[in-house]
């Protein structure tokens, strides 16, 4: 049987601290291809293009710096830098698609902190060429067949630690900040109940890709680390963007976005007190000082 190939598409902080894995791992086994191709938008940084950069020097200076990619990893330019991601990847190229998500901050990742990560794969044996592919003694994996809710909970918990940010820049202590992250749990495990196409068990919840995933997001990642600069500042969420994140896009509020839509045409804001604040905050002016008002009646108090 032939090698697999490996590519990967991206060259953000993540796709950078994944191409180190993979680049190790592909060295050290007969099932896959030992190049790695990885795809990128063409930047230029201090004159030079990103791609050459990686090319000759090995890492990622502006997304990852400090990490050495592997020689294997290379680039290939490309002209272009309630239906997930997946499914329009599915259909697209009409392909076999599973996903990974889990309490894996990109920069601890490429340090090699240990970790766990849930990989959801409609065909078990497909998960467990991921998981061969990219597992190592301090990055630990799980495969579940749940893949649609793996994927759903790497989307809304960033709307969670959108309000966990708000929280800790209103000043508002623990108490309220672990209120936020359970009622934003309870939102989420409803939210894809409703929503999602297939199979929803609260126990692919307790998995990295959920419960872990939530508590990292609300206390280490950068959601929430903009969201508090917004409860503190008169700044917009794209002004933070461009000072705290080189440019990069911020997923909570654009996912609240998306699920605001659906909730609207659904007649179901009220049931979502959580999602809907942040959108609301985010997009419509409402007064931040007013999130914690919004959950005081929540569903889950009645």
């Amino acid at each position: 049987m032939p090698a697999k190939k490996v590519c990967i598409v991206g060259s953000g902080n993540w796709g950078s601290a994944i191409a180190k894995i993979v680049g190790h791992n592909v060295k050290g086994s007969n099932r896959f291809d030992p190049i790695v191709n990885m795809w990128v938008f063409e930047e230029m940084i201090d004159g030079k293009k990103l791609t050459e950069i990686i090319n000759t020097e090995h890492e990622n200076v502006k997304y990852l710096p400090g990490h050495k990619l592997p020689k294997n990893v290379g680039i290939d330019e490309g002209p272009e830098g309630l239906k997930l991601i997946s499914d329009i990847i599915r259909e697209k190229l009409e392909i076999e698609v599973s996903v990974l998500m889990g309490a894996n901050i990109a920069n601890e990742v490429a340090d090699e902190k240990f970790c766990e990560t849930t990989i959801g794969a409609k065909n078990e044996a497909n998960g467990h060429i991921f998981k061969e592919l990219l597992q190592t003694p301090n990055f630990r994996i799980t495969v579940v067949q749940e893949s649609d809710t793996v994927e759903l909970c790497g989307a809304l918990k960033n709307i969670v630690a959108v309000g966990a940010g708000f929280c800790d820049g209103l000043g508002f202590g623990d108490n309220t900040k672990a209120a936020v992250i359970r009622l934003g749990l309870m939102e989420m495990i409803a939210f894809t109940k409703l929503f999602c196409k297939g199979q929803v068990s609260s126990v692919t919840f307790l998995e990295s890709c959920g419960v872990a995933d939530l508590i990292t997001t609300c206390y280490g990642g950068r959601n929430r680390k903009v969201a508090e600069a917004f409860a503190k500042t008169s700044k917009s969420i794209e002004e933070l963007e461009a000072e705290m994140l080189n440019g990069q896009k911020l997923q909570g509020p654009q996912t609240s976005a998306e699920v605001f839509k659906i909730l609207k045409k659904r007649d179901m804001i009220n049931k979502f007190p959580l999602f809907a604040s942040v959108y609301q905050i985010c997009f419509e002016g409402k007064a931040v000082q007013e999130f914690i008002t919004c959950l005081q009646n929540h569903p889950e108090h009645m």
